[in-house]
């Protein structure tokens, strides 16, 4: 299998993952959040798919400042959420994910023929990071809701 074939099959891996993760809770707001992260890695997936015979342009991802917007309004609701315990573990392996793939495609871009092939590698390194850390906020809002939407900890979720 060669590299793009294997992160086209990494991309669909991690779509089917956050689709399994919408159908386990109950939450509105992570749900819109997983669905979200879902579209991502299909977008992921074509781009990867055209690398293989043409150069695609890659679109700027606002899937951070989306998520914001939905703590936001999740927090301006008042509504009061809790979380099964066992959620933070599904999570937990969804972070897993995005770090293996944020590493598989910095390692890649050095191995693949194309500077444009590289640039895109690195950016999709960049994604990734960026869904790791969009989980690690999730992570923590899932184990102290509450105070987590107070404290308004998700701004740090700014793009940069």
């Amino acid at each position: 299998m060669d590299i793009f074939d294997y992160a086209m099959r990494m991309e669909k891996d991690g779509e089917n993952y956050y689709r399994q993760l919408v159908k386990k809770t109950d939450n509105k707001a992570i749900k819109a959040i997983f669905t979200m992260l879902a579209e991502e890695e299909v977008k992921h997936y074509k781009t990867v798919a055209q690398m293989k015979t043409e150069r695609p342009q890659m679109a700027e991802t606002t899937v951070l400042a989306d998520a914001k917007n939905i703590f936001t309004q999740m927090k301006n609701s008042g509504q009061k959420v809790d979380f099964a315990a066992e959620q933070r573990k599904l999570y937990e392996k969804a972070q897993d994910i995005e770090k293996k793939s944020e590493d598989f495609y910095r390692e890649k871009a050095s191995e693949v023929e194309q500077q444009y092939q590289r640039e895109i590698f690195l950016k999709l390194a960049e994604e990734e990071k960026k869904h790791y850390l969009l989980l690690e906020n999730i992570i923590q809002f899932v184990s102290r809701p509450q105070t987590w939407l107070e404290n308004a900890e998700f701004y740090h979720l700014e793009e940069y």
